[in-house]
């Protein structure tokens, strides 16, 4: 099923870009990762883990590594956005740089692959 594809066509304008906007780039990164559900939203899951999600609030976008510790690592590069143990927010005229999105991405890759190896 393309969960997270379906949800972002009910999306419009530049909402609809900046997670579409994230998805590409965590395609691009981890072409092994599948579309599905992780806590009851749309997101792409790799090796059976949840990778990534990105979900429009009426305030804001809601970007979801499913990992603390990769929102720990990057919070100097977070600086400005608003963030939570699970959560980063960003304003669809304010996204995060690519350099920071394509890191966050990699450290989640890279914490399942781990996490796997065990």
């Amino acid at each position: 099923m393309d969960e997270f594809t379906e949800y972002i066509a009910s999306l419009d304008g530049p909402v609809r870009d900046a997670v579409e906007h994230v998805r590409a780039r965590a395609l691009e990164l981890v072409p092994d990762a599948e579309e599905g559900m992780s806590y009851g939203m749309a997101a792409l899951r790799y090796r059976g883990s949840p990778l990534v999600s990105a979900r429009a609030t009426a305030k804001h976008i809601g970007l979801y590594p499913f990992s603390p510790p990769a929102i720990d690592a990057l919070a100097p590069d977070l600086a400005g956005f608003s963030t939570s143990k699970g959560t980063i927010r960003f304003a669809p005229d304010d996204p995060l740089p690519d350099g920071v999105l394509d890191r966050l991405i990699l450290f989640r890759r890279d914490e399942i692959d781990a996490m796997r190896a065990r």
